[in-house]
């Protein structure tokens, strides 16, 4: 076997060069909230408190904290309008949307993963 491969099954190599690339994948994604609030942003533009609403026992400390975190990492984009009081809603960028296939990947596996530890798909 290559000195840069990892074989992880017989039919699943990993190369050494996969490394980086799924660790910055991690980090722009790293914690509980991020997938669950592009989820709720999936089926359009929210506000801060529908967001809190939909994703449920965020606080909003952390929510802001994530918005901010994911507008840098261009995976959300926050529009201020010009009303009074201001106006803020955060939507999904093109960028997120390639996450598309992720995200459906990672619900596949999840209902694996739980029937698998705990027996039975439940939502």
């Amino acid at each position: 076997m290559e000195a840069n491969v990892i074989q992880l099954m017989p039919q699943v190599n990993c190369h050494k060069a996969m490394v980086m690339p799924i660790k910055d994948a991690l980090e722009a994604l790293s914690g509980k909230w991020k997938l669950p609030i592009l989820v709720t942003l999936s089926s359009g533009p929210k506000r801060f408190k529908e967001i809190a609403k939909e994703v449920g026992g965020i606080t909003d400390k952390v929510l802001s904290k994530e918005l901010k975190d994911m507008e840098l990492n261009k995976l959300v984009k926050r529009t201020v309008y010009d009303t009074f009081p201001p106006t803020v809603e955060y939507a999904w960028t093109d960028h997120s949307r390639t996450l598309g296939d992720v995200m459906h990947a990672l619900e596949a596996w999840g209902k694996l993963h739980r029937k698998t530890v705990i027996g039975g798909y439940q939502r």
